[in-house]
């Protein structure tokens, strides 16, 4: 079982979601989720380089897609 971090996050939870979705632009995302998705970051940026730094909301809505398996489509679809 893994140990929850800052947070309460859960490394391998957040690692796997970076390493599989790491490349997404955030931009790309917030067709997903919305506008507010990532706040005060630029669209450009990568998924993970602002993993960890998300606020509860954003990190809830990408492991409940995750979980689900729902997030690879979601991304492929927005991305097109």
């Amino acid at each position: 079982m893994s140990k929850a971090g800052l947070d309460n996050r859960h490394r391998n939870h957040d690692g796997e979601i970076s390493h599989k979705h790491g490349d997404t632009l955030l931009g790309t995302l917030r067709k997903i989720y919305g506008p507010g998705f990532a706040a005060g970051y630029p669209a450009t940026q990568k998924l993970s380089e602002v993993l960890l730094q998300l606020n509860e909301t954003s990190l809830s809505q990408l492991r409940r897609d995750h979980d689900t398996g729902h997030l690879g489509h979601k991304i492929q679809k927005a991305s097109k």
